[in-house]
């Protein structure tokens, strides 16, 4: 309730409609088989996004799914251990692995049905890397489901959509976790007064973002949907839908199968 409390007036209706209607990705149902009986990895979860009430409501329907979170402790979720305790949907359990989310090292190779990714790439300082190894996660035709949050309903509103480029150059560049080059645009143009956890004092985000490796608070970049499409152009994923809601884009592309 915190959190709502600090939205704006419009965005917060928004949001509550949204909850009191209980809407969903449009034409869900006609991708239900990406998930159906299969088994995924989610990168930062659990996220309600994925829950029987969420937008898109795929917890329910797969066979099983596992978890991979950066630490073994979070801001998000506290204290997690690795093993069988990531929890997902209702009291389902998968395989927690503990490591880079970037990087995805010790998680097996072409062995999943689909990859999800909610509210996390934001969180990344190389998304194309991440992107990159998330698809070697995946089997032939396996599915990625990406969700940022849309800049208009959180602290980020002032901020401009990163460029594709951009992306790019950090890409090539092999840019690390460690990196901090977007800090002092975002001590410029993040909104406090939407980041209750900083009690409205821009020392706190200064020290916060300082200490961004352990914590991973940071937002390093700014999306919309034209350049999540940009993103899935660049790895020739196919595009099987994208929609923009109140508080978040989405999109969901397949992994080609590949030619002999």
């Amino acid at each position: 309730m915190i959190l709502l409390r600090n939205k704006k007036p419009l965005i917060l209706a928004k949001i509550i409609y949204d909850k009191v209607f209980n809407t969903k990705l449009s034409h869900f149902n006609d991708l239900k088989f990406l998930f159906e009986d299969k088994e995924g990895i989610e990168i930062g979860g659990p996220s309600p996004f994925f829950s029987k009430n969420g937008f898109v409501p795929l917890y329910g329907l797969a066979k099983g799914i596992d978890g991979c979170n950066f630490s073994s402790n979070t801001v998000w979720e506290g204290e997690i251990k690795e093993g069988n305790t990531y929890h997902y949907g209702d009291e389902k359990t998968g395989h927690q692995f503990i490591c880079e989310g970037a990087d995805v090292e010790i998680i097996p190779k072409n062995h999943y049905d689909f990859v999800l990714s909610c509210n996390n790439l934001e969180h990344i300082a190389n998304p194309l890397k991440a992107v990159s190894n998330w698809l070697n996660l995946l089997k032939n035709d396996g599915a990625i489901v990406l969700v940022l949050p849309r800049k208009e309903s959180n602290f980020d509103h002032k901020r401009p959509v990163t460029k594709f480029q951009h992306l790019l150059e950090d890409y090539n560049a092999k840019i690390g976790e460690d990196d901090l080059t977007h800090l002092p645009d975002i001590l410029e143009l993040h909104d406090i007064e939407l980041d209750p956890p900083l009690n409205g004092s821009k020392e706190n985000l200064k020290n916060r973002g300082q200490d961004n490796l352990n914590n991973r608070c940071l937002h390093h970049h700014v999306f919309d949907l034209a350049l999540l499409e940009e993103i899935c152009n660049f790895f020739h994923l196919e595009v099987v839908a994208k929609e923009s809601k109140t508080t978040d884009h989405v999109i969901i592309a397949r992994k080609k199968m590949s030619v002999n």
